[in-house]
């Protein structure tokens, strides 16, 4: 019986695995291509523009508030602007972008943060007490309360169900 020796072979999972397995010069020249293409039919570099960006809300109710809350990473209170007018809540900033210079040597081969500005504006119900709406900024994420007024609260109720 001859003695053989098992290998192992590792596969990387194909979701790691780039699609065109290029060379870096290659890319380069695909990514001039298509800036000689693109860049100067609307006047600017499309590559190198920003896409912009929405921040993600979440709206809760509870009996006494109404809670918006808003991811805004990597901004500060002083980016953003809350108005409250006519039963409209508006959101307003602006994401500047990191210009770093100096960076010649340095490629990027995938940017996904976004920049710009944004404003976001949400019709709430009549029951906001305009008055007392509070708004926290903490870690990248605005909390804005929202308290009903007295009527609103006053106007629900709970209505049992008889059986017979």
């Amino acid at each position: 019986m001859a003695n053989t020796r098992l290998q192992r072979r590792v596969m990387t999972p194909a979701a790691f695995r780039p699609v065109f397995p290029l060379a870096t010069s290659e890319l380069e020249e695909m990514e001039k291509g298509v800036r000689r293409m693109f860049g100067d039919v609307f006047g600017t570099d499309l590559l190198a523009q920003p896409v912009g960006w929405m921040p993600a809300v979440e709206i809760s109710e509870t009996n006494d508030n109404i809670v918006i809350v808003a991811e805004l990473p990597g901004m500060n209170e002083k980016n953003v602007t809350l108005e409250f007018e006519d039963d409209t809540l508006t959101l307003r900033g602006e994401k500047t972008e990191e210009k770093k210079e100096g960076n010649g040597d340095r490629k990027f081969h995938l940017y996904e943060r976004t920049y710009g500005a944004f404003r976001r504006s949400f019709t709430l119900p009549r029951v906001v007490n305009a008055d007392k709406i509070t708004a926290e900024f903490k870690n990248g994420v605005l909390t804005i309360t929202l308290p009903k007024t007295a009527q609103a609260k006053a106007k629900g109720r709970h209505i049992p169900i008889v059986t017979k």
